[in-house]
């Protein structure tokens, strides 16, 4: 998975939701990135917590939630 950093403009993130998320169907992830790290939250609750981790941590953790 490739993403390209948000530019930072006007200083938001730009949040990137879930393939598997639909507008009629259950909702799941949002991502955002920086060039230092990549940011998520749950797409049903845009302001609520979220993680912030490194590229590297983020490499390591997609294998185990794409099923690959």
């Amino acid at each position: 998975m490739t993403f390209k950093p948000s530019d930072g403009a006007g200083g938001k993130p730009e949040w990137i939701k879930s393939s598997y998320s639909s507008d009629d169907g259950p909702s799941c992830v949002e991502v955002a990135t920086t060039l230092a790290t990549i940011h998520v939250r749950d797409s049903k609750l845009p302001e609520g917590p979220r993680l912030a981790l490194t590229p590297t941590t983020w490499a390591t953790f997609l294998p185990y939630v794409s099923g690959r």
